[in-house]
């Protein structure tokens, strides 16, 4: 028991419950990529047979192959648990010193010594050579790359930990390092259906990774407003940092309007996608509007409901409703 304390430390740190922001995109864009098999009720037409006017040579409809996308949704699952852990991980391990002399930050487990850096670094270590491994699974399915990708995956995710020591863009690197979930999660699935440039999964796919990029940049800046006076103090870079709050909750307001756009036209553009996407759509856009409005009004009070909850429903909701569209 004594041996699994800094990793329960570990988890409880890194708040596994925060995944919830990327991983039903992820599953949304898996859905997206899975491949349809063509079923005949009769007995199918032999390759070449001219009877097209008869219709013989058109499928009655397609279905998917759930035994083996249902393990492709697991494989995904583990994949986002691992990379998800590495990535906080090197964040808490990244910012140890400064979570240290910010009051809301020091009890992180690092800041706080609840767990050593060499056993933070061995857990991160850990889970990235888990992630490497759980995409070799993938070459099951006759597709390599998964753990071809898996090294640019990692260190793109880590990046934004020491962003915030360089430029107040800090909040769109987190975005991006989210918004890669889907098109990474479609390249698992169909990489097919995404390595083209043609490919209308990619385009629309291009669309929801730009909408979770200016979603999550738009909920962090607030979120960086606790943080404002420490951030200067200790000559790290935010938006509120640079710009104060007043500015820093325009551009937040200006980043989710860019991303209303991106989802509508994600809605709009993904093939299997129709009115109940579209409705979904609307209800972000409601969601993020009264997001703004309880900052307006209760400020960093406001933040627990602005941060987690609101932005929780959004990725659930939305994502939800969209994969109800492929299936109908």
């Amino acid at each position: 028991m004594a041996a699994l304390r800094p990793v329960l430390a570990a988890l409880r740190d890194i708040k596994l419950a925060h995944t919830v922001f990327a991983l039903p995109f992820a599953l949304l864009a898996a859905f997206l990529a899975r491949p349809l098999q063509p079923i005949w009720d009769g007995p199918p037409p032999e390759e070449g047979a001219l009877d097209s006017l008869r219709g013989m040579n058109t499928p009655d409809r397609y279905e998917t192959d759930w035994r083996s996308f249902s393990l492709q949704l697991v494989l995904i699952v583990l994949c986002m648990f691992f990379a998800r852990t590495w990535a906080m991980l090197v964040n808490r391990l990244a910012d140890a010193t400064f979570d240290a002399q910010n009051p809301r930050t020091a009890g992180r487990a690092v800041a706080a010594g609840t767990l050593s850096p060499r056993t933070g670094w061995l857990i991160a270590l850990t889970s990235a050579a888990a992630f490497w491994l759980t995409t070799l699974v993938f070459l099951a399915f006759s597709n390599p790359w998964p753990p071809i990708l898996a090294p640019v995956a990692l260190i793109w995710i880590a990046l934004y930990a020491y962003t915030k020591r360089f430029t107040a863009l800090c909040h769109l690197f987190l975005g991006a390092a989210l918004a890669i979930s889907p098109v990474c999660a479609a390249i698992a699935v169909d990489p097919s259906a995404v390595l083209s440039f043609s490919s209308p999964t990619l385009v629309s796919l291009l669309f929801l990774s730009a909408f979770i990029t200016c979603w999550v940049a738009g909920f962090d800046i607030p979120y960086a407003l606790a943080d404002i006076d420490i951030d200067r103090t200790l000559n790290l870079h935010s938006i509120p940092a640079r710009f104060g709050v007043a500015r820093a909750l325009v551009i937040s307001r200006a980043l989710h309007a860019l991303a209303i756009v991106a989802l509508v036209a994600f809605a709009v553009l993904a093939p299997p996608l129709g009115p109940i996407t579209l409705v979904a759509a609307g209800a972000v856009a409601g969601l993020l509007f009264y997001e703004h409005l309880v900052l307006a009004r209760r400020g960093v009070a406001g933040l627990p409901i602005a941060f987690f909850t609101v932005n929780g429903v959004i990725s659930i909701l939305f994502s939800g409703a969209a994969i109800i569209d492929t299936l109908v």
